[in-house]
């Protein structure tokens, strides 16, 4: 195997692929060194160097990387979030790099390729694929009979548009909490929308093969739908303001979840026993929660194992999945919402300020 020296009076590399869009430096540095049957390792080494700080860390030099490819430092940039000067709002990313849609990534030669996405990314709505949170193999769930959920990932984008990323996270992530809650409450408590949730559940799980295709990422594809529409709520000054206010403008904030979970008796309740009483009582005037875990360039390097713990926790909600019987027990307790999880019945929290002056609640 060729040694990278060699290539120094020559460094420019023959097929210099373009990188992904959000793809991990290291992802693409190996995709270069496999396609040119070079050691992957060499070719890290003569890209990067170690950190001034001395430690073991080596850090990517973007200008030894655009000599290598060819390519423009702002181009490498663009599509590398690592490279980026000054180094992005790690917070508005998943803290955990993962496989995106096969088929984008199928005109990305030379192996797997990892990408840190942003929060907001749920579907890939060119082909149809679930990618939030990733399901246990990595792979991505195929949404062909479900296009209510590639619609929400449009509506999704909508309240990030009109809301910032920091707002439409938290209502996000809170919303689909709330359903998985909701989920588990009898059938005579959460509104049609729960026969849907039965319905996509038996399409994306079909029965009696739940051990072999549960996984908690599908049970989140099989409330975003309904997710997003009550996110909209969530993430508006406005609504949240009718959550707070006075029983009349109490009323108009009921009225509005009762479309949107298509529950004509749904009404306000002065206890904890329901979730959105309790977030319109609780949480409808904290600002946004920022993430729990943000994305850490020395340790995720390349997609983590799944957690021995989660795994566990995935066969054992398999075995007693019902999508007709407490079915979002097995979603509220997914660490995917570890951040909106313990919020939910803590009233609790650190006021502090996001980088860019707003404000939220550490954790």
């Amino acid at each position: 195997m060729p040694e990278v020296r060699r290539l120094m009076p020559l460094p420019r590399l023959p097929d210099p692929v373009q990188p992904a869009q959000h793809e991990i430096a290291a992802s693409y540095i190996g995709r270069l060194a496999r396609l040119h049957g070079l050691s992957v390792n060499a070719l890290w080494r003569y890209v990067t160097e170690r950190e001034a700080s001395g430690g073991m860390r080596r850090i990517v030099i973007p200008e030894r990387l655009a000599a290598v490819t060819g390519r423009t430092v702002h181009a490498l940039a663009g599509a590398l979030p690592e490279l980026r000067t000054p180094q992005p709002d790690w917070a508005m990313f998943r803290h955990q790099p993962q496989r995106g849609c096969r088929h984008c990534d199928a005109k990305h030669p030379g192996g797997e390729v990892i990408r840190i996405l942003p929060h907001h990314r749920y579907v890939c709505t060119r082909h149809r694929l679930w990618l939030c949170p990733s399901d246990v193999d990595g792979h991505t769930t195929p949404l062909d009979a479900l296009p209510e959920i590639v619609q929400a990932q449009r509506r999704h984008l909508r309240i990030l548009r009109r809301h910032g990323w920091a707002a439409t996270y938290d209502a996000v992530l809170t919303a689909i909490l709330i359903c998985g809650q909701l989920w588990s409450l009898p059938e005579n408590k959460n509104g049609e929308a729960r026969h849907d949730w039965v319905r996509r559940a038996s399409i994306l799980i079909p029965p009696d093969t739940a051990e072999s295709a549960f996984s908690v990422a599908r049970l989140c594809a099989v409330v975003y739908p309904e997710a997003v529409a009550l996110a909209s709520l969530f993430a508006s000054p406005y609504w949240r303001r009718q959550a707070q206010k006075t029983t009349w403008n109490r009323r108009l904030f009921d009225a509005e979840i009762a479309q949107r979970l298509r529950h004509p008796n749904y009404s306000y309740k002065d206890h904890d026993n329901d979730p959105i009483s309790h977030w319109a009582n609780m949480n409808a005037k904290r600002p946004p929660l920022a993430p729990i875990y943000v994305h850490d360039q020395k340790r995720n390097l390349r997609k983590s194992a799944l957690l021995p713990a989660t795994q566990l926790a995935q066969q054992r909600h398999a075995q007693a999945f019902d999508p007709s019987r407490r079915a979002g027990e097995a979603l509220v307790a997914h660490r995917y919402l570890a951040t909106v999880f313990r919020r939910a019945w803590d009233p609790m929290r650190k006021h502090e300020l996001l980088p860019n002056g707003d404000s939220y609640y550490r954790l």
